[in-house]
């Protein structure tokens, strides 16, 4: 079959809630990928940051090998060898002290909101049916009906209502709207450290430790979520450590499996996780012992390969190129470790038609809110190769 073989069926008989760029992928090895007709191209997008490892990792394929001629699936009606483990291990790397295992990204939202109402109902007092979640405009947390609901985007909403109450929306990175939008009722502020989704935008400086502390004055829960901007992507190992805080809830997946199966996870202290007793939540995949084997592996090279220390020198090294590049058509450019944006101004037609002729030239990356392009390669990224990815840039913003 021919590339445009592939899409004809996937326009065909496939719901089209997508728009991807028209490569049809057939294979990966590291930070390369190849499409059914053989071309080599350089991913720069890393799945949205679910691939941090790089594709086909051969150490966490081998483990997920040997575990699905083992054992795959229990469902939590039984233990498993697995679970305990990763429990143990994802604890001693994030400092945390319990950890509720998911699938995916949006599970785990709903998870945390779950468990951050009860906790409020049951140890704060808080009327029942009166729980408030303070979020954050431009946020992105997931597609399901709570999730979207408290989604500013509009065309995120259009269509899904009636919406699940209690959420309260603030400005991001406005430490003082936060503090002036709690209420007795108010249980907790769920926030992403860096939005990506929204264009890569980063908070003030200092701004998730006036969160914390706030948290800490009056009583509220403090949620992160560290779905993309966790495990590495950004130079550490979760992103709210480059200001040194610990939130309550942190809410992990993506790269957690390294982009071999759905694993997520919250993070918790017990205060918050412990309100949950048999029966008041669960999954059937969530803790299976492949995800367990399989996120095991991924958090061990993660750390053994220095993957986190690079992505801190490479992003650093990638921007200072990015920024020599002179072109009128770059508005800003933003980021923090690998999780890098660029802003066009309005004049140069949106960032499609850039991420297009990259795609081209043997790079993929992708366009965000229509004037930012996203560059988020796996974190084993050498130098020389963001040499490679900064030529065909500069050419491409240059208009060459």
């Amino acid at each position: 079959m021919k590339f445009q073989d592939f899409i004809r069926l996937e326009n065909e008989f496939g719901a089209m809630n997508y728009r991807p760029l028209d490569v049809v992928l057939t294979r990966g090895q590291g930070i390369w990928v190849w499409d059914v007709d053989g071309n080599r191209y350089m991913d720069c997008l890393s799945a949205y940051s679910a691939v941090n490892q790089g594709h086909c990792h051969p150490k966490i394929a081998a483990v997920m090998k040997e575990q699905a001629e083992k054992l795959t699936l229990t469902s939590r009606a039984f233990r498993n060898d697995q679970l305990g483990l990763f429990y143990k291990e994802l604890c001693d790397l994030t400092r945390s002290h319990t950890v509720l295992p998911m699938n995916s990204g949006a599970e785990a939202v709903e998870s945390a909101i779950k468990a951050v109402r009860k906790w409020g109902y049951r140890d704060r007092g808080v009327p029942e049916g009166q729980a408030e979640i303070v979020v954050c405009e431009n946020n992105f947390h997931g597609r399901t009906i709570t999730i979207v609901g408290f989604s500013s985007e509009k065309q995120y909403r259009d269509g899904y209502a009636p919406f699940t109450p209690g959420f309260r929306i603030i400005p991001f990175g406005d430490a003082r709207a936060f503090e002036q939008a709690i209420t007795p009722n108010t249980v907790a502020i769920l926030v992403e450290p860096i939005q990506g989704e929204a264009g890569i935008i980063l908070p003030p400086d200092g701004y998730l430790r006036d969160v914390r502390r706030i948290c800490d004055e009056r009583g509220v829960m403090m949620i992160t979520d560290e779905i993309q901007t966790g495990l590495g992507r950004t130079g550490k190992m979760l992103a709210e450590e480059h200001e040194g805080v610990e939130a309550d809830l942190t809410l992990i997946g993506k790269a957690l499996s390294g982009g071999f199966y759905p694993v997520s996870a919250v993070l918790s202290n017990k205060e918050v996780l412990g309100v949950f007793r048999p029966g008041d939540h669960g999954s059937t995949f969530g803790g299976n012992p492949m995800a367990c084997a399989v996120a095991r592996i991924a958090m061990r090279v993660l750390v053994e390969e220095g993957m986190i220390e690079n992505a801190a020198e490479a992003g650093k090294y990638f921007m200072t190129c990015l920024r020599s590049v002179s072109s009128p058509l770059v508005k800003e450019i933003r980021g923090r470790g690998l999780m890098i944006g660029v802003e066009l101004r309005e004049e140069a037609g949106g960032a499609r038609r850039f991420c297009e002729t990259l795609m081209a030239r043997g790079l993929l990356c992708k366009e965000t809110h229509t004037n930012v392009i996203r560059f988020a390669p796996p974190l084993i990224i050498r130098r020389e190769e963001i040499d490679w990815a900064i030529e065909r840039i500069a050419a491409v913003l240059k208009g060459a």
